[in-house]
């Protein structure tokens, strides 16, 4: 499969592979449709760079920029620049990924990622996923905030802190009295 770097972004403009791709494991978002059913898809896929470093490492794609391929070093780089961050987001990426969940940008949610443990349009992500540093001090009004958050829009909150073996996740449940 080959995909073509468009400033921050990777197009897979093959309609047939944008299909299979997002049908089989929900990249990406189909250009143009809000809420895409995978059998209704016939354009173009665009993915983060995140997912398309993901499927570099995995080769299960390639990358091209004007016509040129793109190696995994020089797209690291892009990604590091693009992504504040980006070594940690990614540990705990692939993590979810390679356990076969579905991971989307949080962006909406204000946090990393949203995680699915079936896929969009077939289930609600049920975690909201922000990556910390061992070292980074979290503030008891952010622990609050992102767990209201959260809880308003029926979700778990995770905080995930990768070290050098392994990734630490917190879950946090709120309770009401």
């Amino acid at each position: 499969m080959q995909g073509e770097l468009i400033e921050n972004r990777i197009i897979i403009w093959d309609i047939v592979k944008s299909k299979e791709l997002f049908s089989e494991s929900y990249y990406g978002k189909p250009i143009g449709m809000a809420k895409p059913k995978p059998e209704e898809i016939d354009v173009p896929l665009i993915l983060d760079l995140i997912e398309g470093y993901y499927l570099l490492e995995k080769n299960v794609m390639q990358i091209h920029k004007t016509k040129k391929k793109i190696t995994r070093q020089q797209l690291l780089e892009i990604c590091r620049q693009e992504y504040h961050n980006f070594d940690k987001k990614y540990l705990v990426y692939k993590d979810f990924r390679d356990k076969n969940y579905i991971v989307n940008p949080g962006i909406k949610f204000g946090c990393d990622f949203a995680v699915y443990q079936r896929g969009p349009g077939i289930d609600h992500a049920p975690y909201l996923v922000q990556v910390h540093n061992k070292t980074d001090n979290i503030s008891s009004t952010g622990v609050v905030l992102a767990g209201r958050l959260a809880t308003s829009v029926k979700k778990h909150f995770i905080l995930a802190i990768p070290g050098n073996e392994k990734i630490s996740y917190l879950a946090l449940d709120w309770w009401r009295a």
